[in-house]
């Protein structure tokens, strides 16, 4: 009888593994024909305007026209915003098999709203590599990520940063400048306790792993430590896949004092 239950359970994972490998499937197509027919739009229309006669007859006033006339005769979703955004999206993706296969149009829609080209290519990027949710992505750029991680590099490091996305060679590539918790909901004028900080990262665990970035594994809280007889207590450890190494975070909310490095660095 327990064989027959196991077999049975199997049938019931095959099933749900070819149904959700069906969707998945069916999704990824949904998005490469929605990309494809924005990018086409916006294509008509940028060659419609550099045809010049025609677009002189329409000027400032086409993507009103458009808009009106398409949801006569399609229906919704072709309000002037959302064309707006196709000319946008072929102007500034003019090659469409550069496009990524893993973002939505959510996702480019998003893209478009940043206007620096360096800045727009690295989230662009990075949120193929980790595979961001359109949500996600929204927030890092929100929190200007791309400007935390550019701070402290020259131009051409800036330059690589746009194109192959966040590189993890050694230890300073895993700081920004600065960390943004506004996930915690503190207030920013008013100082708080360093083990409220601590206990309300951890009640908001995954927000503060993609905050830290890639890599970070959570291993424990108050860590304990013995140096030369004396205890010490880690307030937070991480292991991190990519260096591996252990990431020690020691909490402050007020100016560290040259004590509180001293005894970390015995």
């Amino acid at each position: 009888m327990a064989e027959i239950g196991i077999t049975y359970k199997k049938l019931i994972d095959n099933i749900g593994s070819t149904l959700q490998r069906t969707r998945d499937n069916a999704a990824r197509a949904v998005n490469k024909e929605l990309l494809t027919a924005n990018w086409e739009i916006g294509k008509h229309i940028v060659e419609f305007e550099q045809n010049g006669k025609e677009k002189a007859e329409y000027g400032s006033s086409l993507l009103t026209n458009l808009s009106k006339d398409l949801k006569q005769a399609y229906g919704k979703g072709f309000g002037k915003s959302n064309i707006y955004l196709c000319r946008q999206f072929y102007l500034k993706f003019p090659i469409f098999q550069t496009l990524s296969g893993k973002l939505s149009w959510s996702h480019y829609a998003e893209l478009l709203t940043i206007s620096d080209d360096t800045s727009r290519a690295f989230y662009e990027k990075q949120s193929e590599m980790d595979n961001w949710s359109f949500r996600e992505l929204k927030r890092q750029i929100d929190s200007s990520l791309f400007e935390r991680l550019a701070l402290s590099k020259d131009k051409d490091a800036v330059l690589a940063l746009a194109e192959k996305g966040q590189i993890i060679a050694e230890p300073k590539d895993i700081i920004k400048d600065p960390y943004i918790f506004e996930f915690l909901g503190l207030p920013e004028q008013n100082i708080v306790k360093e083990r409220k900080l601590e206990s309300k990262l951890i009640d908001n665990l995954q927000q503060f792993l993609l905050e830290l970035g890639k890599g970070f594994s959570f291993v424990a809280r108050q860590f304990k430590i013995t140096v030369d007889n004396q205890h010490f207590y880690i307030d937070l450890v991480f292991y991190h896949r990519i260096l591996k190494c252990f990431v020690l975070i020691d909490l402050k909310t007020q100016k560290v004092k040259h004590q509180d490095i001293g005894c970390r660095n015995r």
